[in-house]
């Protein structure tokens, strides 16, 4: 399952979605995901996956990929599913002892589920798109009015970047020590829940020893390369918006304007 998660990793590819602006790419994703909460019924909600679909074409990159990165999700898609089935009262569908299925149920557990699929997809596919070092320069960028009032713009975005690259770095590790731990007889597959979860334990140890050690190197590269924080600092390749970052960003925050109308408008 570990091999399934595509978040944080990144897959140059000579496409549209590509050569986008970082900055539009973050602002489309924020509003985006803005847009997933604020729609109220399951047919718009399930509509709201068209404009994911269209990017992912747009991108060039495979749809099996994709698909493989939602995998993971699945734990936390049937419980949430489960919760809102058992626990929202309304019109009975089905009924087994004290426990009874809802219509208001299965469609509030299918609108989350749906939110959920969306929200990752489009994170990923903005991670997917998107290198570590043009992502630390538009979110820094995006944030630097903040600085005006104090807010640590550039350390915000090198440490959200960091965050993201060391997503997979963290993965393999895992897999490494798992492979280790199996060969010295431990089981990860097999037994009760209780059990799989305390055969977690001895992997847990060395892996955050593992990211101690790692975020240990890290900072005396940095501090080695005399990296001093973003004051400064300038670019080799500085960012420019073309028409086409200036055409989606206008969409995209159109249709959040029109949404928050039709939500909120008396």
């Amino acid at each position: 399952m570990l091999n399934d998660i595509t978040l944080g990793q990144y897959v140059p590819l000579p496409s549209p979605v590509h050569r986008l602006d970082p900055r539009t790419k973050l602002m489309t994703t924020l509003l985006f995901s803005i847009d997933l909460f604020l729609l109220p019924t399951l047919p718009s909600v399930a509509l709201a996956g068209l404009p994911i679909a269209l990017a992912v074409i747009a991108s060039r990159l495979p749809i099996h990929y994709i698909l493989r990165g939602i995998k993971p999700l699945w734990i936390f898609i049937v419980f949430t599913l489960g919760v809102h089935l058992l626990g929202t009262p309304g019109e009975t569908v089905a009924q087994w002892g004290p426990f009874e299925i809802t219509r208001e149920g299965m469609e509030q557990g299918l609108m989350v589920s749906l939110r959920l699929i969306w929200l990752y997809a489009a994170t990923s596919l903005l991670t997917l798109t998107t290198s570590p070092i043009a992502l630390t320069d538009g979110l820094e960028l995006l944030l630097s009015p903040g600085k005006k009032i104090g807010l640590p713009a550039h350390e915000f975005a090198m440490m959200t970047s960091i965050a993201l690259r060391f997503i997979p770095t963290l993965i393999e590790e895992t897999e490494k020590i798992m492979k280790a731990q199996s060969s010295r007889g431990a089981d990860f597959d097999s037994g009760s829940l209780v059990a799989r979860v305390k055969s977690l334990v001895p992997l847990m140890v060395p892996l955050l020893l593992s990211a101690f050690r790692r975020a240990d190197e890290l900072a005396m590269a940095m501090e080695a390369r005399c990296y001093r924080g973003g004051e400064g600092r300038t670019r080799m390749r500085p960012l420019a918006m073309n028409g086409s970052d200036y055409a989606i960003t206008g969409a995209v925050a159109g249709a959040f304007v029109m949404l928050c109308l039709w939500r909120y408008a008396p």
